[in-house]
């Protein structure tokens, strides 16, 4: 099993060994659901109580809370991108897909931190109800199902993971970059938010064939892939793309679009 060796890692990150924390996923991942029920809770009881009172405008809070996420995403790339790109390059497809080998140094840190931010990132939505933005389902939805399938999928050691990881931290890195630059008020070209959308879909694409191959090598036996992520894997992929698709085309190519993009893909955003 080759490990990626980055040709820079500080102490915390070199001495990293995940075996830990995916003990603790195989106690724990059911608290998932705990913090999403809570989270829906929190967000409709939280949209109620604001229907009779004022917005908050949160401006410069949503612009720091983006900021840090975008920051916190970009460095998440910078460490586990290269690892899934080596082990497609060098090793092959089937590798990148059966052996999990990125749990180890500081692919396996950044590793750990992404399933721990689905559970920071719950908080996008606090601003939505505060400002009294459009709460819409894609964003809800969105949260709670890849906070699930990311616990669950951090206990079951599947080499796959590196894929859903590399690509949600990229994705992000652009997305939260682009969230924090519209709450400072700067103006971006609706290029650019067609293009963090289409980032959004090519990444339900990705994953989606991803998932495909795991479970063709899973049948031809050239490797053991759980059959439980596959199955809420393809589903979860297909549903985001569907919804996303929605969104960009009601955004992009309808004549009259009904909410907006940062609204929509605010509602988000990835796995």
């Amino acid at each position: 099993m080759a490990v990626y060796n980055h040709s820079y890692a500080l102490p915390f990150e070199q001495q990293y060994d995940g075996s830990w924390f995916r003990d603790y996923m195989h106690r724990h991942w059911q608290d998932s659901f705990i913090y999403s029920t809570v989270y829906v809770l929190v967000v409709f009881c939280g949209k109620k109580w604001m229907e009779n009172r004022p917005r908050y405008d949160l401006r410069p809070y949503l612009a720091t809370w983006s900021a840090i996420l975008g920051i916190f995403s970009i460095i998440g790339a910078i460490r586990t991108v290269p690892e899934l790109i080596t082990s497609v390059r060098d090793y092959g497809m089937e590798y990148s897909i059966c052996v999990p080998s990125y749990h180890i140094g500081a692919t396996g840190f950044w590793s750990s931190m992404f399933a721990i931010s689905k559970v920071i990132e719950l908080g996008d939505t606090i601003f939505i109800v505060l400002r009294k933005q459009q709460l819409l389902f894609l964003h809800w939805y969105h949260h709670t199902t890849v906070l699930i399938y990311v616990w669950y999928m951090s206990r079951a050691d599947e080499g796959m993971g590196r894929w859903f990881i590399g690509m949600n931290y990229t994705v992000h890195s652009f997305m939260y970059t682009y969230y924090a630059l519209r709450a400072m008020k700067i103006n971006i070209p609706r290029y650019i938010s067609m293009m963090v959308t289409s980032l959004q879909l090519t990444q339900m694409i990705v994953g989606f064939s991803v998932t495909c191959i795991a479970y063709h090598l899973s049948q031809r036996s050239v490797c053991v892939v759980s059959t439980g992520p596959i199955i809420y894997g393809l589903i979860m992929y297909a549903s985001y793309f569907v919804l996303f698709a929605r969104v960009f085309y009601i955004n992009y190519l309808s004549e009259k679009p009904r909410f907006s993009s940062t609204n929509e893909t605010n509602g988000k955003k990835r796995n």
